[in-house]
Formats: structure tokens, C-alpha cells, sequence
């Protein structure tokens, strides 16, 4: 089957037709930049020319910057937070006349490991992290999500896990990547006493460059670079979009 899987985030939002039996591109990736304010109304208008690039009909996967039930954004990460109690699925449906399901973003990057990437075949617990701006999460059991964990929100040595852990806040400290990645190892090991994956994924910016710290982290669970890089947050869509829609 065919989706058009949307990745949604605060400085771009990019898609492609995706073919959803071997997760590969069918179509070049287009981008788009967020408009500001990222409203529910300016960000339905960019999906609707994204839409209109394809000259797609179908149904479309996006993996938003938010916690989502049911459709609906319960918060709002780099977008504006007159999302938050909006539900995105509607609004986008009706702006673009295409069905659209919504799944958090660092979900729909995780699904797309597990499926496609450095998680296919794994039994057991899989934690994805993206190492960004923020620390992204995605749960899964077996191949199955757990939606909406915040791992990158619980707190780290009186502060926000991200901002203490992040990528941004390696930039943000001037930290040397040894430096940088005994603090991320730090956040692993509390990550690990609440949870005992098998396997954790780490994705997003900082995993380009895994050889810089890897060596720093000592974790019970083995741990591996993401393998679909930029392109998961679109494939993840379109696999949630796919497994949705069979369900309707």
C-alpha cells in the first residue's frame, strides 16, 4: 500500500508517498518550512500544498510534535499552544479532504526502526530515544507501541531530563562529546531504573555521530544507532496511517 507520510516539526514539515510492504521512498522527500505562528490553521494550510505537491487522495500519516490521543494534541512541543485540545485529525482531514491520522512524531521515528530499521525481528522491550533539541521517545513490547512515553520529561538532576541530556544541551553547555556523553549515559541509567528494555535505539541528530560517545554509555540493555535516520518520522507515519486505517 501506498501513504503519504507527513513528519511534522517546529522548523520544517516534510513528506513523501511512501510504500508502506518495505518502507522505501516512492517519491523524492519535499519540504516545506513550519510557518510562525505554527497555528492549527497555518500548519493545515502547508499540509494542503504538500498534498497539493503529490497530487495526492489517499489517506495520510503525520507524526506530530505532541502528545495524541485520539486524534486529539493534548500538548504542543515547538508549535504554538493553541494545538493543545485541538484535534489535529479532524482539522487536517477537512483542510486537505484526505482521511489523516495523527501519531506522535517520536512514535511514528520508533515504529519505523522497529519495522524497517535497527529493531525488525527484535522480540522483548525496545526504547527508542531521539537525540534533538529534545529527547524523543518511543515504548514498544514485542513489536507493539506504547504511545505517548515522555521519556526525555522526568527529572534529571533537578532539571527537565532533555535540557540536562539533550543534544542542544551539549551546544548549549560547550560540552566535549566525552563530557557531553557521560551526562547522556547519566540520563540512560536513570532512564533505567524505572524500565529494563532489551534494546535500546538511539536516533535523531546526535546518532550521525554515535562513534563520538558510545564508548561512554554503559547501559544493561545493548544499544544501537538508528539505521533510517531522516526519513523514520515519514515511514512511521505512514506504517501508523496504514495499520489505522485497515482498522476503521
Amino acid at each position: 500500500m501506498k501513504i503519504l507520510g507527513v513528519d511534522i516539526g517546529g522548523s520544517g514539515i516534510k513528506g513523501a508517498i511512501i510504500g508502506t510492504k518495505t518502507g522505501a521512498l516512492v517519491t523524492e522527500r519535499h519540504r516545506i518550512a513550519t510557518p510562525q505562528p505554527a497555528t492549527p490553521v497555518t500548519i493545515a494550510k502547508t499540509l494542503k500544498k504538500l498534498v497539493t505537491h503529490f497530487d495526492w487522495e489517499g489517506p495520510i500519516g503525520c507524526g506530530f510534535p505532541a502528545v495524541i490521543q485520539n486524534g486529539v494534541a493534548k500538548t504542543a512541543s515547538n508549535i504554538d499552544d493553541a494545538w493543545i485540545g485541538t484535534n489535529a485529525a479532524k482539522v487536517f482531514s477537512k483542510k486537505t479532504g484526505c482521511p489523516v491520522f495523527i501519531v506522535n512524531d517520536a512514535d511514528a521515528a520508533g515504529l519505523a526502526e522497529v519495522t524497517f530499521g535497527a529493531g525488525k525481528d527484535r522480540k522483548g522491550v525496545i526504547i527508542t530515544i531521539t537525540i534533538g533539541t529534545g529527547l524523543g521517545s518511543g515504548t514498544f513490547i514485542d513489536g507493539k507501541l506504547v504511545p505517548n512515553t515522555e521519556f526525555g520529561h522526568f527529572n534529571l538532576n533537578g532539571d527537565i531530563a532533555e535540557k540536562y541530556a539533550s543534544d542542544a544541551a551539549r551546544k548549549r553547555d560547550g560540552l566535549s562529546w566525552k563530557k557531553w556523553g557521560r551526562r547522556f549515559n547519566e540520563y540512560l541509567q536513570a532512564l533505567e531504573t524505572f524500565f529494563w528494555p532489551d534494546l535500546i535505539i538511539l536516533g535523531g541528530g546526535a546518532s550521525k555521530k554515535h562513534e563520538k560517545f558510545f564508548q561512554y554509555l554503559e547501559t544493561r540493555a545493548k544499544i544501537v544507532p538508528a539505521q533510517l535516520r531522516n526519513e523514520a518520522g515519514m515511514v512511521g507515519a505512514a506504517l501508523f496511517a496504514e495499520r489505522a486505517h485497515r482498522e476503521q
